[in-house]
């Protein structure tokens, strides 16, 4: 199911106060994003636990990464896998400027 642009705003306004905490290389995990989350976040995210958030969370971030805004991390190594191919846990950073 597509992520709408409200939802999208949700999840993003998230991840960046949580990213800009973190000074690079500091990582965030999605499932930060996703705990922050209010009760009332999650129902228009039409997700019940912070859980149900996880793969719309998943989306906003390959769409961040797209667009140079991100980098994902799996085992410390940026990755270029889809989100479709990648499987195990993920963290996510501010794309470093100039790269």
């Amino acid at each position: 199911m597509p992520v709408s642009e409200a939802q999208k705003d949700i999840i993003s306004q998230h991840m960046h106060q949580l990213l800009e905490k973190r000074d690079w290389p500091k990582t965030i995990c999605p499932s930060e994003v996703a705990r922050a989350l209010s009760t009332s976040e999650l129902v228009q995210l039409e997700a019940e636990t912070w859980r149900d958030a996880m793969p719309d969370i998943r989306k906003v971030v390959w769409e961040l990464r797209d667009r140079g805004e991100v980098e994902v991390l799996q085992k410390g190594e940026v990755t270029d896998t889809s989100l479709e191919n990648i499987h195990g846990p993920i963290r996510v950073r501010y794309k470093r400027e100039g790269e």
